[in-house]
């Protein structure tokens, strides 16, 4: 996913956006059970699920491209995910702002000009960032020892790598070789490139 001429959001864009919201927000509240599941073992496993909740940033950003967009879709998810009753309550949509201004500064970074898998998983690794700026003020690191502390850390840069980096390309990818992709965004070189493979 090379380049591409940065454009407003329109219509459609922000219709897009708010549905893979939505679809993200019950996937988000659907993890939430999961990731209640994996606590108790006490080695930070549920850590290995926490990059779901960093997915929507990249994922539209990588559909649409264009400014703004990672953003409102993290913001939006969270907010979501609080309407079906997310176990976080009001603090979802607290980390969704937080995690959509870091996802989106990557892209911003590039200048909205870099669509490709590294993009993606430094978006992924931002909201990563972004989370943990969250988690200090609100005591979710304060408690824990060295080598647990370590294993939250690596453990959610990993999600984040695989779940919010990995997983939206791949999906993106799927996408545009169906050709739903061209609903959103013109269609490239590259694009069609991609048909061919």
């Amino acid at each position: 996913m090379a380049e591409q001429k940065i454009g407003k959001l329109n219509l459609t864009d922000i219709l897009v956006t708010i549905v893979a919201s939505l679809v993200f927000g019950l996937i988000f509240r659907l993890m939430g059970p999961v990731y209640d599941l994996l606590k108790p073992f006490g080695l930070q496993l549920e850590m290995l699920t926490y990059g779901i909740w960093f997915i929507a940033g990249p994922f539209v950003a990588l559909l649409i491209r264009k400014p703004g967009v990672a953003f409102l879709a993290e913001t939006a998810a969270a907010a979501v995910e609080l309407l079906f009753a997310g176990s976080g309550g009001i603090i979802n949509v607290y980390y969704g702002l937080i995690q959509g201004v870091f996802s989106e500064a990557v892209f911003a970074a590039f200048l909205y000009k870099r669509f490709t898998l590294l993009t993606a998983i430094l978006s992924g690794v931002a909201a990563s960032i972004g989370s943990f700026i969250l988690d200090i003020p609100y005591g979710y690191l304060t408690g824990l020892v060295g080598w647990n502390l370590t294993l939250n850390i690596v453990f959610r840069f990993i999600s984040a790598i695989i779940l919010a980096g990995f997983l939206p390309y791949i999906l993106v990818k799927a996408l545009e070789k169906t050709g739903v992709t061209q609903l959103v965004r013109p269609v490239t070189k590259e694009d069609y490139d991609v048909l061919k493979k």
